[in-house]
C-alpha cells in the first residue's frame, strides 16, 4: 500500500500551516497513510517546546525501522525506505529534495503556506 514518509521539517511545516494532513494527503497524494522513522521522532521531540502534535503523529503513522546498512541520518534512511518503496516524503528539506528528484521519487511539500503540493 502507498505511504508518505514524513520528515521532521515536513512535518512541522505542515503543523505550523495549519493543514489538516489527512484531508491534504488525500488530495495530493490519494492517501493519507503515513511512515516514519524513528529519527524522525528524536528530532521533533528535540524541538519539544514548540506544539508540534507529535503523539498524533505517531498515532497516525506506522514506524519503519530502516536496515542498519543505510547508517543513521535520517535523510540517507528516508530516501533509501522512498526509494525501495517507491513512497513520496512530506519534506520541505532542499538537499532531500534534490536527492529525491535526482532518485526519481516523489516528495509532498507544503506550499503557499496553506496546502499540500505533490512534486514528481
Amino acid at each position: 500500500m502507498q505511504k508518505v514518509l514524513v520528515d521532521a521539517c515536513g512535518w512541522v511545516a505542515v503543523i505550523e500551516a495549519g493543514i489538516n494532513i489527512d484531508q491534504g494527503l488525500l488530495e495530493c497524494a490519494g492517501t493519507k497513510q503515513l511512515a516514519i522513522v524513528p529519527n524522525v521522532i528524536s528530532e521533533l521531540e528535540s524541538l519539544n517546546e514548540r506544539k508540534l502534535m507529535i503523539s498524533m503523529l505517531k498515532t497516525k503513522a506506522e514506524i519503519i525501522i530502516p536496515n542498519e546498512d543505510i547508517g543513521n541520518h535520517t535523510d540517507d534512511q528516508l530516501l533509501a525506505i522512498s526509494i525501495e518503496n517507491n513512497w513520496p516524503v512530506l519534506t520541505v528539506d532542499t538537499e532531500l529534495k534534490k536527492r529525491l528528484s535526482e532518485s526519481n521519487i516523489a516528495w509532498i511539500e507544503v506550499s503557499g503556506r496553506s496546502h499540500l503540493r505533490r512534486v514528481g
